[in-house]
């Protein structure tokens, strides 16, 4: 399977990028690198290599930049994509970038309002779904209840969950709380056919297993994903000195150490390996720009699982049994 990486997007630079994308191959993944060659330097085997020294990773207007420099590594990847020369895409770093690559040249599935960010968080006993993540700031109730089936869609895929219990994130549980926009969407996914929905959560439930998927405009789920992994990554420090405190302290965390590193494992950020982009004719995949070459070797893997089990069909086909597509009926979209 060939996956399209845009290895300019990374924090640690083309290099890591081809480091995680070695890992990958190891386990029979052709990741396709596209970002300047002489960074990149030699590959492992199985992977490619596109000479594209073109970014626009820091570009302030993501838009215009895709529009004006076709030469550009993320949409040069993205081209490859839409072609089907490769069956996904995974951009770390640049989500503006990656997004309008993505919108001009793989295109929005038939029906969908807009594309989503779904990511499945690193919560121990309690895995959840959180989409949107970053890619509308704004929306409206039409566009949340395609992101509930988005969501629902992936947590049947990819982490086995038979029937996804669906939330929406407010600041109550009662239908009439939060802003006009999400009390009217609390109404349109109670009725909403084929989702087990399961009312509001507040922020405070978002991860102790009240529900499967946790549903929010781009903008509050962005802030909720970011401080989730800030708590998680200062929870990780503080046992870590505390385990370093004294000599006491110190032969405790001996004793614990595995127990902590399994504990650091699961709540690892990069461990997910990203988030996907729902909503497209095929599927993408933004991993963090400060992933080290682990969280862009998950990254590559997460996108090979999501095409092999047709997250982008799936997804659609669950859409379109609920009546939540934009125009119905609907041309099938393409899968792999």
């Amino acid at each position: 399977m060939r996956i399209a990486v845009d290895a300019n997007g990374a924090d640690l630079g083309p290099a890591e990028v081809a480091a995680g994308a070695a890992i990958a191959a190891a386990r029979g993944i052709t990741p396709v690198l596209f970002g300047p060659a002489d960074e990149i330097g030699a590959v492992a085997e199985g992977v490619e290599v596109v000479d594209s020294p073109v970014s626009i990773a820091k570009a302030p207007e993501p838009v215009s930049a895709v529009r004006s420099t076709p030469d550009a590594s993320i949409v040069r990847a993205a081209r490859a994509v839409a072609s089907g020369d490769c069956e996904a895409l995974v951009a770390g770093g640049t989500t503006g970038a990656a997004l309008a690559a993505a919108l001009f040249n793989v295109k929005r599935a038939t029906g969908i309002y807009r594309p989503a960010l779904a990511v499945p968080l690193p919560v121990p006993n309690n895995p959840v779904t959180l989409v949107d993540v970053g890619a509308n700031a704004e929306c409206r109730p039409e566009h949340l209840v395609q992101f509930a089936h988005m969501g629902a869609a992936l947590a049947q895929v990819v982490l086995g969950v038979e029937r996804p219990r669906v939330a929406l994130l407010s600041n109550g549980e009662e239908p009439t709380k939060g802003t006009p926009l999400l009390q009217e969407t609390y109404a349109l996914l109670a009725a909403s056919a084929g989702l087990d929905f399961v009312g509001n959560v507040e922020g405070n439930h978002v991860v102790d297993g009240h529900a499967d998927v946790v549903v929010s405009d781009g903008f509050t789920g962005n802030v909720t994903l970011k401080l989730i992994e800030g708590v998680s990554q200062m929870m990780v420090g503080a046992i870590r000195e505390r385990a370093t405190s004294s000599p006491r302290a110190k032969l405790g965390g001996l004793l614990m150490r595995p127990a902590l590193r399994r504990f650091r494992d699961e709540i690892d950020p990069e461990g997910p390996g990203g988030a996907y982009l729902l909503g497209l004719r095929r599927l993408g995949v933004v991993p963090h720009g400060r992933f080290t070459r682990y969280g862009i070797s998950q990254a590559i893997l997460l996108a090979a699982r999501g095409t092999s089990g047709d997250v982008v069909g799936q997804t659609h086909a669950a859409l379109e049994a609920a009546g939540a597509l934009r125009s119905a009926p609907a041309a099938s979209v393409p899968s792999r």
